[in-house]
């Protein structure tokens, strides 16, 4: 869940390709501003990122953290 202008969107982002360089990962940008519903679920918490239809980082993410969460997922996925 990103947003346009959002620096910690953009740190994510990089976060997330440099995660898919070392890892199978797909990385969908959703604008939580393009929809109601989601802005009002993520709008002050964005950026967040979800694997395997969950929340598993949000705000300002540091890059432990993501990889751990990543690699906690792909645990659970066998």
């Amino acid at each position: 869940m990103t947003r346009r202008g959002c620096h910690l969107c953009d740190l994510a982002l990089s976060m997330l390709e440099r995660e898919a360089e070392r890892r199978p990962l797909r990385v969908v940008l959703i604008d939580v501003d393009a929809d109601a519903v989601l802005l009002r679920r993520y709008d002050l918490r964005v950026p967040v990122v979800r694997a395997a239809g969950r929340d598993v980082c949000e705000g300002m993410i540091m890059p432990l953290q993501l990889r751990a969460a990543l690699d906690e997922v792909a645990a659970l996925r066998g």
